[in-house]
């Protein structure tokens, strides 16, 4: 079995030799998660595809540098689909009153899945909810509002009353455990 390549590598050819296959390559692997991400938080099909293709968009043109220091590529790349998502969900306010779709629209991407690529990703869903659950109620809390909400930390500071540091301690203290309790699942993506 030819060992798989490391985001890290493929993300050092996009940006350094502007290989268009380690581009195709990050694409196959993320597309889904980010599309899934994104439609939780906008319950809109549109912008969630849109979304898709300013991320790679972003890593094709240098916009977005990552650092490995700072953590997981697949973090990296969550956090810039959150930000890319708020900053469409800000344009499209602007511009014309959104009309959200129902979720039966999800079951037409569903559709076009393997039943093995459905599998795999409710297996990482289910771990990941699994570890969720085992939060703290008020990590759990402050997690939903920041990843699937969309609130900025200084608006859930705000909401709910708790000073700034403490709601990016707990964001801080969630993400290391949530990583701790995907690694020890065997459920940690690259």
């Amino acid at each position: 079995m030819p060992q798989e390549i490391k985001d890290i590598d493929l993300y050092r050819k996009v940006v350094e030799d502007q290989d268009s296959s380690a581009l195709r390559q990050l694409y196959r692997k993320y597309e889904k998660l980010i599309y899934s991400f994104t439609y939780k938080m906008t319950d809109d099909r549109e912008i969630a595809e849109e979304v898709i293709q300013e991320v790679f968009l972003k890593l094709w043109k240098k916009h977005a540098p990552y650092d490995s220091s700072k953590g997981k590529f697949s973090s990296w790349l969550l956090t810039m689909t959150r930000n890319t998502c708020l900053d469409a969900l800000r344009r499209r306010k602007k511009h014309e009153s959104v009309e959200y779709l129902e979720h039966d629209s999800l079951k037409e991407q569903v559709q076009n899945e393997t039943p093995a690529d459905i599998m795999e990703w409710k297996e990482k869903g289910n771990a990941i909810r699994d570890c969720i659950r085992t939060l703290k109620e008020d990590q759990q809390r402050i997690v939903h509002l920041f990843y699937f909400k969309g609130l900025t930390q200084q608006s859930i500071s705000k909401n709910t009353d708790t000073p700034l540091g403490t709601v990016k301690g707990r964001i801080r203290l969630a993400l290391k455990h949530l990583h701790s309790c995907l690694k020890g699942k065997g459920g940690q993506m690259e």
